[in-house]
C-alpha cells in the first residue's frame, strides 16, 4: 500500500514539473517574441501600410462622390432636368454602389497584407457571381434597366406615359419593376427589363383637337364668327394662350366641320375639350337657331 501512495505521489511530482516546464517555455518563447526587433518592424511596416490602405481609400471614395455630385447638380440645368427626388436618389445609389467597391477592394489588400491567398477568394466569387448572372439573368437585365431610366430620366413618378399596351399615371419607379395606374383604376406591375418603347404625355404641353360640326346649308362666315367669339371669352385653368380657329377641317354629304385647337398643361387635353365642347354647346342654345345642329343629333338629343 505505500508502494501504491508513493508512485502516485511521484507521477502528481513528475506533472507539476512538466507544466512547470511548459509554462516556462511558453513565457520564454513570449519574451524571446516580444524582444524580437525584426518582428516589430515588419508588423510596423504592416500596420503602416493598412493604415496607408485605409487612408486612400477614404480619399478615393471622398472624390468619387464629390464627382457624383458634381455630375448630379449639373444635370438640373438640362431642359429636360431630373427631378431633386430623382436626383437625391441617384446620387445614393451611385455612392452605396462606389461604397461597396472601395471597401470589397480594402479588404482584399488587406487580408493580402497577411499574407493569405487570395487567389481561391477571388476564384470562389468569380464563380459564384457566374452563377448568379446566370440563374437570375432577368432580375440582372431589370435592375440594369431600372438604373438608366432614372438615369437617363426617361419618366418620373406623375407623368403619364405609355409602354405596350399599357398607358396609366407612374406611381413608382424601382431599380427593378415599375407601377403604373390606368385611369379607370388597374394597376399595372411591369419589370423594367420589358419597358422597351415609352411615350411621355407629360413632357410637354399637349394639344387639344375639337372638330364642330354643322350643317352644311350654313354660312361659313356666320359660324366662324359665332366660333370665335366663344373662344374669345373662354378661360381655363389649363391652357396656354388663346385656343385658335382653324377654318373648315372636313367637307361631307350634309355637314361641315370646323376644326379648333388649344394649346394646354400636359396630359390636360381631355378636360379642356370637353370643357370647350360645352362653352361652344351653350353658345349654340343661345343662338335657338337650329341651323347650328345636324338633324341627326337633334334626334339623338331627344
Amino acid at each position: 500500500m505505500r508502494y501504491g501512495f508513493g508512485w502516485a505521489a511521484e507521477t502528481v511530482g513528475q506533472t507539476a514539473t512538466s507544466e512547470g516546464n511548459l509554462w516556462e517555455q511558453f513565457v520564454s518563447t513570449l519574451r524571446n517574441t516580444l524582444q524580437n526587433v525584426e518582428m516589430w518592424e515588419t508588423a510596423a511596416l504592416v500596420l503602416g501600410r493598412i493604415v496607408l490602405i485605409l487612408l486612400i481609400s477614404r480619399i478615393v471614395l471622398y472624390i468619387v462622390n464629390r464627382i457624383i455630385d458634381r455630375v448630379t447638380a449639373e444635370r438640373e440645368h438640362n431642359r429636360l432636368k431630373l427631378r431633386s427626388r430623382r436626383v437625391q436618389t441617384l446620387g445614393r445609389l451611385l455612392k452605396n454602389a462606389a461604397g461597396y467597391v472601395t471597401n470589397f477592394i480594402v479588404i482584399l489588400l488587406i487580408l493580402g497584407e497577411f499574407n493569405i491567398n487570395l487567389a481561391p477568394l477571388i476564384a470562389g466569387a468569380g464563380v459564384l457571381g457566374l452563377a448568379i448572372g446566370f440563374g437570375a439573368q432577368s432580375l440582372v437585365k431589370d435592375i440594369i434597366t431600372g438604373f438608366f431610366i432614372i438615369l437617363e430620366d426617361h419618366f418620373s413618378v406623375g407623368d403619364v406615359i405609355k409602354t405596350g399596351n399599357y398607358k396609366g399615371t407612374v406611381e413608382m419607379i424601382g431599380l427593378r419593376a415599375t407601377r403604373i395606374r390606368s385611369w379607370t383604376g388597374e394597376v399595372f406591375i411591369l419589370p423594367n427589363g420589358t419597358i422597351n418603347d415609352v411615350t411621355n404625355f407629360s413632357l410637354n404641353n399637349s394639344l387639344a383637337v375639337i372638330d364642330i360640326p354643322v350643317a352644311a346649308t350654313d354660312r361659313v362666315e356666320e359660324i366662324t364668327e359665332m366660333i370665335r367669339g366663344v373662344l374669345s371669352k373662354f378661360e381655363d385653368a389649363n391652357l396656354i394662350g388663346q385656343p385658335d380657329l382653324l377654318g373648315v377641317q372636313e367637307i361631307g354629304p350634309g355637314d361641315v366641320k370646323f376644326r379648333i385647337i388649344a394649346e394646354c398643361r400636359a396630359n390636360t387635353q381631355a378636360s379642356v375639350t370637353r370643357h370647350l365642347n360645352a362653352a361652344l354647346k351653350k353658345a349654340f342654345e343661345a343662338e335657338r337657331n337650329p341651323r347650328f345642329y345636324r338633324k341627326d343629333e337633334q334626334l339623338a338629343g331627344g
